[in-house]
């Protein structure tokens, strides 16, 4: 029973995106683009969602493609921190 518990890792989400503000302290914001499709035209558009992302040593700036993943969390709105 313990293998099994042990063998079993929480499977963290991963994501790639692009850095479009690092003003804050140890935090940066992550544009991530989707593409879509309507249900009824089949149109495809791009949606895109901001993520606080934890850059403990301040190195990201503005146009840097990071990759990053889910943690504990940090703040209020702070639940990512950069992969190494």
């Amino acid at each position: 029973m313990k293998k099994e518990k042990e063998l079993k890792k929480a499977i963290k989400k991963k994501y790639q995106g692009i850095v479009v503000s690092d003003k804050m302290d140890k935090t940066i914001v992550v544009r991530i683009d989707r593409i879509k499709t309507h249900p009824k035209y089949q149109k495809r558009f791009t949606t895109s969602k901001n993520y606080k992302v934890h850059d403990e040593k301040n190195e990201k700036k503005v146009g840097d493609t990071v990759v990053f993943v889910e943690c504990r969390p940090m703040s209020k709105d702070k639940r990512w921190r950069i992969v190494e």
